[in-house]
Formats: structure tokens, C-alpha cells, sequence
């Protein structure tokens, strides 16, 4: 059966008591059939200082032969505080009810008795709108319009929205068109905007004010999340924390927001481009290469300097020295006349672009290679020990590869050395949008050279390691854990104009209680396994990292590229099938560590780059497990800020063997959903027949637990360190 086949809503089964058998009915959502479509679910969420105000837009349509009618039933969003309730069926405003939470229980235990649907239990603990549906004769369709509003909290600075999508995608053949956009505005200057849950589109017309939006064709995984912050310094820091339980370490992500951009905040650098001229970019790349260069000189700031920094067999300069961005125009027109020819000398290249490091300003050096070395000095661990010997501390590298055949541990070690990032550009993928898409975010650097400490409690194994520089418009997320909860002080240090500037954050809570924002969690592990694979990939394979690896990619279901086979282990939660699957993973991180080029080694790179620096948890991967893709590498549905996309729709997958509820992870063992902290080597489960009285009287007892059992009709999960089994009769 589908699971949560519609956002929330439920159409329960009325007509039968009304018209008897003959009447065709809109059943609830494991069971609505391919006759009712819902062709469009719109959602607007307006917020003025604080005051959220909800609009929701849903267009079904009766593609079947009789008439489809039924009573709407909307479970209203967690902590909804509403003030306004509209509910408008084609232009006329009809009647609802709100039923609270205690009155709306007994409707969900029936309607998931009756239709052994435990997807439904997702929806107990809400209050609950109640309303008649007009009839729906075939081949007609009916447009649903439901406002309400709620008042939204401020915690640590942060504002939190959320609308609960939470729909598969094996559902998309039933929502044509999904879409969500925030419109936010407040008499303080807002800093962080930031969504864990999807790649949004951002529009930032004032100071005060955002414009968020999400669209894709079908249903989203997820509910929709953001968090905006209200700036307070001229640099803004937001905290977030979570805590699975008051005895354990606590997870926290930390937002760092620098204010718009202006003439007076944004740091005059110097920008060095290292292009790649050898015979191997002819046609194409070269034609896009060129064009990215050109991009980068167009677009330097009025204080910015530049140079250019062709190379092959041997290296060439466009000037002696960095000129003024006001002499870009005759550098455009020099670059356009460059052709490809001879061999890559890589070492000799990035030496000469260093050395026109300036120690009072920051650099950013932008090198496309499309190779390994092939002059000069060859051997990659020759070439960093080089460069490492003098590297300039202001200097930032980013490089681009280009096809398969380049060298990923050295692109890696140098953006690792030299505090950048690296991007790699694949056959099919053009490098001038690539480049332009960096360059914007790092064309208007505030802070450079960061350190942080925080104060209070004991934070570690912060990610990412090395903070790189602050660029206006971007924010800075970092993650990682702490020890005992209370509130702390964290300190921000870095370089503005070659000024030491430092800014203090005082009053910053770490709670030390259960409960919080659970995908920091996630988050974290996200990024630790990302940089446990760059030191795989970089330094050799080691069997404590490949041990960390499996076990976090088990805990909290984070699929990777070398360890998707988890998930088919019957015995993965036992001792011997984590000794197992750590051995088959170290033979594959040995092969890893020992590719440095070709289209597997750039695969790998690519992924473990995507998941170090993530700024959401790794999303599930739907594909079958014989087409998984890396984790981090999944394409999302078309973001924008107005507007619906057409398209085709997408046929449905099957269901991923991986699912994930609060801090929890559930993997899919034969039939049964597993929590991945169940370990059957020391836990023997209590059997709880589903849908039986003691089923209901344990939901009764731990409501938490119906998130849980929402998962399936058989279940396996840890409550309060004891092991429940949801069986069938």
C-alpha cells in the first residue's frame, strides 16, 4: 500500500451511510483510487512580525465513471495557535469544525482500524478541521481553499515555519503539482534564511523582508521547513540544538548570516585565474572554459585586482603584476584569442599564480584542469609538498574538474590545504555555469581567516573542520556535538581589511533536555561521513574510519556510495553482519584509495564532496538498489519563487527500503520495518499485534510511539530502551 498517499488531509467514507451501496465514495488515503487525482497543491504562507497566516489551494478531479463524495477531514499543523479559519469550496464558504486533538483521536483510531492503514497514525496529536465535501460527478472537479492562522514562536533567534507535506514519491501520479512559497516580512532586519528540508529559491527585496519557494511535479518526501533569523549584529548567529535523550551528547548547528551587501562591508581581494590551455580542452570545454573566464572578469568588483594565468607545456601571464579591475575589458579580449595546445604542466601553473599572493588582501585563486600533469613536476604528492612549502595564508583555492581524467586527490588535497572548495564538472555538464554559480557566491568576501570558540559547554567534532570565509549573501552552517546542555558564549574571529575583528555572542542556550530540531542530528552524521570518505580517499583506506563509516551509516540510514549495500543485509543489525559489511566496505575504500583518476574515482570525490559539505541530511534515495546513485547526488524537484511548472508526470517507484521518523531510521528486513538501534544479538522484542486493543492502549500510553508504528503494519522499534514488535494476527 502507498504510505501517506495525500499531504493531510483524509476523505472518510460517508456517503455509504447516506445514499447506501450504489454511492461511489472518496475513501482515505491508503485506499483512494486512480480515479481521484489531485492536480494541484498549493500552498502560500504569508508572515507579518511573526503572524503566520496559511493558504492552501488543492484541485481534485473525478476522472472515473460515478460520483465521488466523502467528508474532509484536514489535521491541522503541530502547535497551530489558530486565530482565523476559512474554509471556501468552488467561490462558496462552507462550514468546518475543529476538532482538538482528544475529540479527533477517536476518528483516526477507526478510520485506521477499519482501513489498516497505519500511515494514519502520522496524523494523532492533531487537532483536526472537519467539513462536508460537495459531490464530485465524473469527469468534474473541485477546487478546496482552506486559511487559517497561527502565531509563530522565536527561539534563539529563529523563527521557525513549517508546512507537513510528508508524501513519498511513489504518491506523485496522485498530486500533479506541489508548491510552497513563504513571503516573509519584519520591522527587524532578517539574517539566516535556511531550509533542512528542500532546495529553495531565495528573493531577498529588502532588508526586512524574504521571498522563499519550492515547486515540483508530484508529491515532496518531506514536510517543508524554514528557519529565518532576526539579525542583531552586523553579523548574525542563530543556534539550534537537539537532544535524543538528557543523558546523552547533544547536536547543535550554529548559523552564521553577514549582512547584505555593501560598498563599506565587502573586502577589496584579488582574483587569479589558472586555466588549463593544453590540447586536451579543444572544442567544447575550451569554448565554455573561455567563456567562464570571461564571466569572472566582468563581474569583479570596483577595488577588486586580477590576473590571468594560462597554461600547457609551459606557463603564461596576462600581466606582470595584478592590475585593477578597470583593465578586465582588454584581458576579455586577450583570452578570447587563446587557442589549446601542448601538455599540462599543473605545478609550474599554480606556483606562478601564487606568487601573486598579496599578504594584505585576500586572494582567490579559480583553477580548470581538465588532466593529470604532464610536465613538470608529475607526482601528485611532489606537487602539494611544493606548493604547501610557501602557501600564503590568505589565498583560497577552488578548483573545477573537468571530465574523468583528472587528478581528484590532488584538486581535494589542494582545496583541503588551501581552505576552498572543489567542483567537478562531468561529461555532459557545462563549466561556465559552473564556475559563474561559485564565483557569485564568493565574489563579495566580509570575514576572512574565521575561528570560532564556544564557551560553556564542550563542543567537538565540528564540521566543517576548517571555516572558510564569510561572503555577503552566503551563510555559514556549521554542526556538531556538545556535552552538557546550559547556556554558552561563542566568540567569532577574522580578518576585515587585514583588521582583526571580533564578535561575541553571548546568551546562546544548549538545551539539556530530550527533544529538538532532530535533523541536526542527521545533518551531522551527513557530514562526518563525507569527511571520513575524503580521508579514505586521501590518505588510505584505515579500519577505525571504516568502522565509524558503517556504523553511522547503519544508525542513521545515510546511504553512500560504498555502503547502499547495507540495507540488504538481513543480519546488518547483528555483530556479525556489521563485522561483514565493515570488511566488504574496506575492501572497497582500499580500491577507493587507490584510484585517483577515471570516472570512478571522480564519482567518488563528487559524492563524498556533496556529503561533507551538505547543508540539508542526505536525502533517501528512491532509485532500486541495482541503479543506486551516491548519496548527495540526487537531483530534487524545480525550485522557484512564483509560478508552476509543467511537466511530465513522473511513473511511480517502488518505495525506498529506508525511512526515516524523528531521530529514528528504519530499514526494511524482509517485511519488517527495523529500527536500526533494535540490535537482536542483545534485545529480545515484545510481539504487539497490530491494531489490536493492547495496540491502541500502548498508542495511548506513548504517543510518541504512533510517528513509529506509522511506518508499516509490521514494526520493530526501541521505546524507552525496550524493543516493541508490531505483528499481524
Amino acid at each position: 500500500m502507498n504510505r501517506k498517499l495525500l499531504s493531510f488531509f483524509v476523505l472518510c467514507v460517508m456517503a455509504v451511510a447516506v445514499f447506501g451501496t450504489q454511492a461511489q465514495v472518496v475513501m482515505p488515503p491508503c485506499c483512494i483510487p486512480p480515479e481521484v487525482n489531485v492536480y494541484y497543491h498549493r500552498v502560500n504562507i504569508e508572515v507579518r512580525d511573526m503572524i503566520a497566516t496559511t493558504t492552501v489551494e488543492m484541485q481534485f478531479t473525478n476522472t472515473g465513471e460515478g460520483l465521488a463524495e466523502g467528508q474532509f477531514l484536514f489535521p491541522l499543523p503541530q502547535g497551530a495557535a489558530v486565530q482565523e479559519l476559512i474554509m471556501i469550496v468552488n467561490g462558496l464558504e462552507i462550514e468546518a469544525k475543529i476538532l482538538r486533538a482528544e475529540e479527533a483521536r477517536a476518528i483516526y483510531d477507526e478510520i485506521v482500524r477499519q482501513y489498516r492503514d497505519p500511515a494514519l497514525l502520522e496524523y494523532i496529536g492533531r487537532d483536526l478541521l472537519q467539513a462536508s465535501v460537495f459531490p464530485i460527478t465524473a469527469g468534474e472537479s473541485r477546487q478546496i481553499i482552506i486559511t487559517y492562522g497561527q502565531v509563530l514562536e522565536l527561539e534563539n533567534g529563529l523563527v521557525k515555519v513549517i508546512y507537513p507535506l510528508n508524501t513519498p514519491a511513489t504518491a506523485g501520479k496522485y498530486v500533479d503539482q506541489t508548491s510552497v512559497r513563504v513571503d516573509v516580512v519584519d520591522t527587524s532586519t532578517i539574517g539566516n534564511v535556511y531550509s533542512p528540508s528542500h532546495r529553495i529559491a531565495v528573493s531577498r527585496p529588502t532588508q526586512t523582508s524574504f521571498i522563499a519557494g519550492f515547486e515540483q511535479n508530484g508529491n515532496s518526501e518531506d514536510d517543508f521547513v524554514v528557519y529565518y533569523g532576526l539579525q542583531r549584529d552586523s553579523i548574525s548567529a542563530n543556534l539550534l540544538t537537539y537532544r535524543e535523550s538528557s543523558n546523552q551528547d547533544g547536536f547543535f548547528l550554529l548559523m552564521i548570516q553577514p549582512p547584505q551587501a555593501s560598498e563599506t562591508a565587502i573586502q577589496a581581494k584579488d582574483v587569479v585565474i589558472v586555466l588549463d590551455q593544453s590540447g586536451s580542452m579543444q572544442g567544447e570545454k575550451w569554448e565554455q572554459a573561455v567563456e567562464a573566464t570571461v564571466y569572472v572578469l566582468e563581474n569583479l568588483n570596483p577595488n577588486d585586482r586580477f590576473n590571468v594565468v594560462p597554461f600547457s607545456t609551459g606557463t603564461r601571464t596576462y600581466a606582470n603584476e595584478l592590475l585593477g579591475a578597470e583593465e578586465s575589458a582588454s584581458a576579455v579580449e586577450w583570452v578570447r584569442s587563446l587557442y589549446p595546445e601542448g601538455g599540462t604542466n599543473i605545478s609550474d601553473a599554480l606556483t606562478t599564480g601564487l606568487s601573486f599572493a598579496d599578504a594584505e588582501r585576500p586572494m582567490s585563486l579559480i583553477f580548470l584542469t581538465d588532466g593529470l600533469a604532464t610536465e613538470g613536476i608529475i607526482d601528485t604528492s611532489t606537487i602539494l609538498s611544493t606548493l604547501g612549502t610557501n602557501a600564503p595564508s590568505n589565498v583560497r583555492m577552488f578548483t573545477f574538474g573537468v571530465g574523468d581524467d583528472v587528478d581528484t586527490v590532488l584538486l581535494d588535497s589542494l582545496v583541503r590545504d588551501f581552505r576552498g572548495t572543489s567542483s567537478y564538472v562531468r561529461p555532459g555538464e557545462r563549466i561556465n555555469e559552473e564556475v559563474a554559480s561559485l564565483y557569485t557566491k564568493i565574489s563579495s568576501p566580509v570575514l576572512n581567516d574565521i575561528t570560532l570558540t564556544i564557551d560553556g559547554t564542550t563542543a567537538e567534532l565540528l564540521y566543517p573542520q576548517q571555516l572558510p570565509d564569510l561572503f555577503a549573501g552566503e551563510q555559514l552552517t556549521l554542526v556538531g556535538r556538545y556535552r552538557s546542555g546550559g547556556t554558552g558564549t561563542i566568540t567569532l574571529t577574522g580578518k576585515q581589511g587585514g583588521e582583526t575583528t571580533t564578535i561575541v555572542y553571548g546568551d546562546m542556550t544548549f538545551s539539556d533536555n530530550a527533544g529538538g530540531n532532530e535533523f541536526i542530528a542527521r545533518l551531522w552524521a551527513t557530514r562526518r561521513i563525507g569527511d571520513l570518505l575524503n580521508q579514505i580517499r586521501l590518505n588510505g583506506e584505515n579500519s577505525e574510519l571504516v568502522e565509524s563509516v558503517v556504523s553511522l551509516s547503519i544508525r542513521y540510514g545515510i546511504i553512500t556510495p560504498y555502503t547502499s549495500f547495507l540495507i540488504t543485509e538481513d543480519d546488518i543489525l547483528t555483530q556479525q553482519g556489521q563485522d561483514d559489511a565493515e570488511q566488504a566496505f574496506a575492501d572497497q575504500s582500499r580500491q577507493m584509495s587507490e584510484s585517483v583518476s577515471g570516472a570512478g574515482a571522480v564519482s567518488a570525490a563528487d559524492a563524498a564532496g556533496n556529503l561533507a559539505n551538505a547543508n540539508a541530511p542526505a536525502p533517501v534515495q528512491m532509485q532500486a538498489l541495482s541503479t543506486m546513485t551516491p548519496a548527495g547526488t540526487q537531483t530534487p524537484g524545480q525550485s522557484n519563487v512564483g509560478g508552476y511548472v509543467e511537466g511530465e508526470q513522473q511513473a511511480p517507484q517502488e518505495p525506498a527500503p529506508i525511512q526515516y521518523v524523528g531521530e529514528k531510521t528504519f530499514i526494511l528486513q524482509g517485511q519488517i520495518w527495523t529500527d536500526t538501534t533494535f540490535t537482536p544479538d542483545t534485545m529480545t522484542p515484545r510481539p504487539i499485534v497490530f491494531l489490536s486493543d493492547e495496540y491502541f492502549d500502548f498508542l495511548a500510553q506513548h504517543p510518541e510511539a504512533a510517528a513509529y508504528f506509522a511506518v508499516g503494519e509490521q514494526v520493530i522499534v526501541v521505546i524507552d530502551g525496550e524493543a516493541i514488535q508490531i505483528v499481524m494476527e
